[in-house]
């Protein structure tokens, strides 16, 4: 992370990554939807693939950096294997199993910040994290009314899915702030596509129907290639535990959207919803405050 940053650009930091959160949870209908008439792989190749044409076209007007391209690619490279991962564990395990499995992002963030970099996150962080995963067991309800139980081939595949996604997380800390947004996120999400793209082609190919080329449009452009710039820009000055509870807005939006269209919460969903709203205000706004207040007790002369 970058040595010294100002109040104001950590908050707009803060603000970036709930904002992409939302944009990556607003379009979980439109892409159920598109799975159901094409194949996930293609749609994911076409997705990202024209994320990263729009992406390219603002990004080559603007400066690139040191490192860059290997940084993209080892932060794409994380993505493309999460988001596989997550794909073919659907097909072995439930929607509610592989969201709450996949939002455990936010418990290995931390873990993985602090196993391959020393860096211990701020205890109000971890209360958060705690906080987080109850209400993501409350709003997902993993094992309510599954037909099967147990912890399956489905369930492995997403664990890894998760540490992958963690993993992006984590790098994206080391690496957002020394490059430029836009050119970032067009380098990650060009992996993503190519990745997907040859399989696609034995996966199901590319005849899409007019409704799945639709969401795959509306998801390239508010999903992918919106909702990742503002991740880079977010990250470069937020801590990656943090910025992993922040994140967590994404599923709590995406719940509040399905009810919105007729798919209402129930009361306990809409408890885990405020927990993990509850986890997202500890994380932004207690470390900050309980710093202040050590610092001006430090401060006082005894």
């Amino acid at each position: 992370m970058s040595a010294v940053v100002s109040p104001a650009h950590a908050r707009r930091g803060d603000i970036a990554l709930v904002v992409a959160a939302i944009c990556f949870g607003s379009t979980f209908i439109a892409v159920q939807g598109a799975v159901e008439r094409v194949e996930p792989i293609p749609f994911l190749a076409v997705r990202f693939s024209i994320a990263a044409v729009v992406l390219w076209l603002i990004a080559r007007q603007r400066p690139a950096r040191p490192h860059e391209v290997r940084d993209g690619v080892v932060a794409g490279s994380a993505l493309l294997v999460g988001y596989v991962l997550q794909t073919i564990g659907l097909q072995y395990t439930s929607s509610a199993t592989s969201a709450f499995i996949t939002y455990l992002l936010v418990v290995f963030v931390p873990l993985l910040g602090f196993v391959l970099l020393g860096r211990r996150p701020h205890p109000v962080t971890l209360v958060g994290v705690a906080v987080a995963v109850v209400g993501l067991v409350l709003l997902t309800d993993p094992g309510g009314g599954a037909a099967t139980g147990g912890f399956g081939k489905g369930e492995v595949l997403t664990l890894g899915c998760a540490i992958a996604f963690a993993g992006h997380v984590v790098i994206l800390g080391e690496t957002a702030h020394r490059h430029d947004p836009i050119r970032l996120s067009a380098i990650q999400v060009t992996v993503v596509g190519a990745g997907c793209a040859i399989p696609g082609l034995w996966l199901g190919g590319y005849g899409f129907p007019a409704p799945a080329l639709a969401a795959a449009v509306a998801t390239a452009l508010v999903a992918t290639a919106l909702a990742f710039v503002l991740q880079v820009f977010g990250q470069a000055t937020v801590p990656p535990a943090r910025a992993a509870v922040l994140l967590l807005v994404e599923p709590v939006s995406a719940a509040l959207l399905a009810a919105v269209t007729g798919d209402p919460l129930g009361a306990v969903q809409l408890l885990g919803a405020a927990l993990i709203l509850v986890a997202v205000v500890l994380s932004e706004v207690a470390p900050e405050w309980l710093d202040r207040r050590v610092s001006a007790r430090e401060a006082v002369p005894r």
